[in-house]
């Protein structure tokens, strides 16, 4: 089809977003490598349509003989990892270099690989040369053009300016299994009761309000200072 027509026709709309395979290559579409996406990505460029890429819809790849009995909590132990894998692929494509309006947003991988993963390519940059031929350094493609959805992260929430605050938002994942409601605001108060109030906001409304043009109402939660 016309993805120029089809994407103008979907934002007049009012649609915001659009989910996309995550590694397409595993479904039987060409990589994501492959020019064959140009005219979808470069139509979401040019609407404000985010890229949304939800963890597992590609498959885990090879699953282990003999595990079918642990497969139901070996998938989602690995979402990270997946995510991980999908994030650097859509990186190294280079589509938000190539169309620069272009944002990407993570679903349901959780944050605590991205920290390490801007670390790894600044590592690949300084010591070993790769990666060179992009304007800007790939970590810092990383931090302006990816977006993050994380549970809780209680362990790594506090890698949070390492990946960008303004870029991680909260997800609920209602209603699988590691969803957090109904007792969502009790559990981002014991993960993240001692971030500054002003961060929490932007983690738990105000990142997603800005990436999804959505309007929040005057007040959000939690109250406080904006600093």
């Amino acid at each position: 089809g016309n993805w120029d027509v089809g994407g103008s026709w979907m934002a007049a709309r009012g649609f915001r977003a659009v989910t996309l395979p995550e590694r397409p290559h595993k479904l039987g579409y060409p990589s994501i490598f492959d020019d064959y996406w140009a005219p979808v990505l470069e139509a979401c460029a040019d609407t404000g349509t985010v890229v949304c890429l939800h963890v597992g819809p590609s498959g885990i790849g090879g699953i282990p003989p003999g595990c079918d009995r642990a497969i139901v909590p070996l998938v989602p132990t690995v979402f990270g990892q997946l995510s991980l894998q999908a994030c650097t692929e859509w990186l190294w494509a280079g589509w938000t270099v190539r169309f620069p309006r272009l944002r990407v947003a993570m679903a349901e991988g959780g944050i605590g690989w991205v920290a390490m993963l801007a670390d790894r390519l600044d590592n690949l940059v300084d010591r070993s040369g790769y990666g060179l031929g992009w304007d800007d350094r790939p970590a810092d493609v990383l931090r302006r053009d990816f977006w993050f959805c994380t549970i809780d992260d209680p362990s790594t929430i506090d890698t949070r300016h390492a990946i960008g605050v303004d870029h991680i938002m909260v997800e609920v994942d209602y209603p699988h299994g590691d969803s957090t409601w109904p007792d969502t605001q009790a559990v981002i108060e014991a993960a993240w009761g001692h971030l500054p109030v002003a961060e929490r906001r932007k983690l738990c409304c105000e990142n997603a309000a800005a990436l999804f043009r959505h309007p929040l109402p005057e007040g959000v939660l939690p109250e406080g200072p904006s600093t």
